[in-house]
């Protein structure tokens, strides 16, 4: 039978449902994303419209009409146009749920939309150790108070506080999994844990835990190191103690270096120097922390990259997290957001592909490849070669290599365990999801134990009950994302460090870079790491990496910082190609449509304002 007769027989004009197609999701995904919003910014009158457009968006997700539709017109499709309905087959295939399935979706998101409320409408701070006052602080400001705090008694006040917060819904999460697991059960997996791996990843758990079990088996002989220099800083294992007395004295020497009011303009020359842009798109950033805000940072695309007549529309990112301006050791946290969610959104907003499903964050994206992209842009930050150059003082001083060295001769021991606090919640959701009888004793004795077992801390603590993600449907039992993407990133360096002997402002790493953004979510996460550098995944660059001497480390960085003086600085006016919105909750405080510098310099005034005493 030839194709123009089984047109006729079908009746499906195959450009009409791919138009249709992406017309619905568009207009589904930027309906959900802006309640979504509203919603994690603090603005809780709209949950009930936030938990019906989710529903609406898993409607249109797993609707088996319309994948039987893209199934039967690809009898009929040109090559290009099968190209794209087998993108719309597998973008449905992620979703399909029998309707059994149906209903516990809407109570999971139904509990989930409960339990984000009561944790925003929580009263958030610590009982002060001498006056015995009620002390209002966001979880934030209390987790930078235990790392750079001289006052022991203050920091275990705020541990004390912080653990009391993670434990408030250990009810409603407990709940929360047995519907989770009936989900998957349902669509025959046999926990949630596995159906969230193999649909964003396409793996199993044994084939994820092969690979980061062996890691862990590999690098947990620096846990020792620990209780070596335990013996001359006694306490040091406490929970409250460990960040304060391994690295507070650093935090304290080092956030000298990365005044917020700069952040802006050193992310903007960063981005710009590597030629990264968003292709006119517009990106909103709401950095400061108040309360009701969800308290960790992401980034969510709430216009699409999509195309109309043939001629490309471009997206729009919304980034946020929570500085506590005027708080040592919080403005890298800033710093950090705008490379790590910048890095995020230039990924989606840099995508060329003519359908929307394969231009989200969501399946068949991969969580690892999409952390990849931001995770990689964090080490730019963290590199003491950026450091070097970028990283100065409100005197112009730069980051002395001097204190590198010193950070080195006491931390480098510990570089091998840099994996251990993600590994930690991926073996506590996998653990807590195979509980067959999940109660409150066994759910606090696995946080407690799993979080002992990848930190060591002498004193136990809740803290993995406090992990934001676990409580989303979204990014629960996703955290292997951040551990993949870690292999991922490190191969990548070693890519082109190999190949061009610098990454900082260098503009070809941004051509590749783009280059592969292009492909959107199109691709899988294997695939992209195969094209991205070459070669196939491997934890080898990674170990390499973490296991280096302090000597071999240090003569690396000397090394990168003198091939980055022969770099001239990137001194033209910022222009990354995008509509940048500086916001707090409603209130817009800086645009750059007067130019980028005009922005920095308002926003800079702005947050004078807003610094705490």
């Amino acid at each position: 039978m030839s194709k123009k007769q089984k047109k006729a027989t079908s009746g499906i004009n195959v450009q009409a449902l791919l138009d249709s197609l992406n017309t619905s999701y568009l207009r589904i995904h930027k309906t959900y994303e802006k309640y979504f919003w509203q919603s994690y910014m603090g603005d809780h009158s709209i949950d009930d419209r936030f938990e019906k457009n989710q529903i609406i968006r898993e409607t249109f997700r797993s609707n088996e009409k319309l994948m039987k539709k893209v199934a039967q017109a690809k009898d009929e499709a040109t090559k290009k146009e099968d190209s794209l309905l087998l993108q719309w087959e597998h973008f449905f295939s992620k979703f399909q749920t029998p309707d059994e399935a149906k209903g516990v979706y809407a109570k999971i998101i139904s509990l989930e939309k409960a339990i984000l409320l009561k944790k925003t409408s929580q009263k958030e701070g610590y009982i002060d150790p001498i006056s015995k006052k009620f002390i209002k602080a966001p979880r934030a400001q209390m987790r930078n108070i235990m790392s750079t705090h001289a006052d022991e008694k203050m920091r275990k006040a705020c541990f004390t506080a912080l653990e009391n917060a993670a434990v408030m819904c250990t009810e409603e999460f407990i709940e929360l999994v047995a519907l989770r697991n009936e989900y998957a059960q349902i669509l025959g997996y046999e926990d949630f844990y596995a159906y969230k791996i193999q649909t964003e990843e396409g793996m199993s758990k044994h084939e994820l835990f092969e690979i980061f079990d062996e890691i862990y088996d590999k690098t947990k002989y620096a846990f020792a190191e620990y209780r070596n220099l335990e013996k001359d800083m006694p306490g040091l294992r406490k929970p409250w103690n460990m960040g304060y007395m391994l690295a507070g004295d650093f935090t304290k020497e080092v956030d000298q270096y990365f005044p917020f009011e700069k952040a802006l303009d050193r992310w903007g020359r960063s981005f710009a120097a590597m030629g990264i842009k968003y292709q006119g798109g517009k990106l909103q950033l709401d950095l400061l922390s108040r309360q009701g805000k969800y308290e960790n940072g992401f980034c969510h695309w709430p216009d699409l990259v999509h195309y109309k007549n043939g001629k490309k529309v471009p997206g729009s990112a919304n980034f946020t997290c929570n500085v506590v301006y005027g708080q040592v050791g919080s403005s890298e946290l800033g710093y950090n957001t705008l490379f790590h969610e910048g890095g995020h959104a230039a990924h989606l907003m840099n995508s060329t592909q003519s359908q929307v499903c394969v231009n989200t964050e969501y399946p068949p994206a991969s969580t690892g490849w999409t952390e990849t992209q931001s995770m990689f842009l964090d080490t730019v930050l963290s590199s003491i070669e950026w450091k070097s150059r970028y990283a100065k003082n409100t005197e112009g001083e730069a980051y002395p290599l001097e204190l590198y060295k010193r950070q080195l001769a006491k931390l480098n021991r510990f570089t091998p365990l840099s994996l251990m606090g993600i590994s930690s919640v991926m073996k506590f959701e996998k653990r807590v999801y195979e509980e067959k009888n999940l109660t409150q004793k066994k759910l606090l004795a696995i946080a407690k134990n799993t979080y002992t077992e990848y930190s060591d801390v002498s004193v136990p603590s809740y803290r993995l009950l406090s992990i934001p993600h676990i409580y989303s449907w979204e990014s629960a039992c996703a955290y292997q994302g951040y551990g993949l993407a870690q292999l991922a990133l490190t191969q990548w360096r070693d890519y082109f460090y190999k190949k061009y002997e610098y990454i900082v402002d260098n503009p070809k790493v941004g051509k590749e870079m783009t280059k592969m953004w292009t492909y959107g979510s199109s691709k899988t996460f294997s695939d992209c790491v195969k094209i991205a550098t070459g070669k196939k995944l491997s934890a080898t660059a990674y170990i390499n990496n973490v296991t280096a001497s302090e000597k071999s480390t240090l003569r690396k960085a000397t090394a990168r910082i003198q091939r980055l003086e022969k770099v001239p600085l990137y001194k033209k006016d910022i222009k990354l190609d995008a509509e940048i919105k500086m916001v707090h909750g409603k209130q817009t405080i800086a645009t750059n449509k007067k130019g980028f510098s005009t922005m920095t310099n308002k926003y800079a005034m702005w947050l004078e304002k807003n610094r705490i005493n």
